[in-house]
């Protein structure tokens, strides 16, 4: 009866959508939604970050720290999905101009977490949280226009 009902008032769903169209229509969040969730996941990554920096110096602190620092960078990252979408941020992290600063940054990742967990060697992985920092950085300031080029133009003219 409600569907006979819909069908005369105008209001017919369309059955013919498929899953996918569904999910994604169901999915859609307003622009305020996605900037306060983008906040919080990006605000949560810094604190994991801060979090991980201070829980170093207790006595099982080098694997606290690299676990919550690669959470850090992760939710952070994360955290632009909610602006673009992820399909759109997943394009946009392997461009061309960003290849290189993603691969490195996810090996980071990876290669942190196994240096603690799996080689049990703490220099090894804060040498990776450093190169962790250093591809967020690069990849970063890939999406502000010619700021590769005022970093590449600053550190040349400092070593002249």
């Amino acid at each position: 009866m409600d569907k006979l009902r819909r069908v005369l008032s105008g209001q017919e769903e369309n059955e013919e959508l498929g899953l996918t169209a569904q999910v994604l229509d169901a999915s859609t969040l307003s622009y305020s939604t996605r900037v306060k969730w983008f906040v919080i996941c990006f605000a949560a990554g810094i604190l994991c970050s801060i979090l991980g920096t201070a829980l170093l110096f207790l006595p099982k602190g080098m694997s606290l720290f690299a676990v919550f620092y690669t959470l850090g960078n992760i939710a952070a990252l994360s955290s632009t999905c909610f602006l673009m979408g992820p399909l759109k941020q997943l394009k946009r992290m392997f461009e061309p101009t960003r290849l290189i600063a993603t691969c490195v940054m996810l090996l980071c990742f990876v290669l942190t977490l196994c240096s603690v967990f799996w080689w049990h060697k703490k220099g090894l992985a804060i040498i990776f949280c450093i190169l962790q920092f250093l591809a967020m950085t690069w990849y970063s300031i890939s999406y502000i226009p010619f700021a590769r080029d005022a970093v590449i133009k600053c550190f040349t003219s400092c070593l002249n």
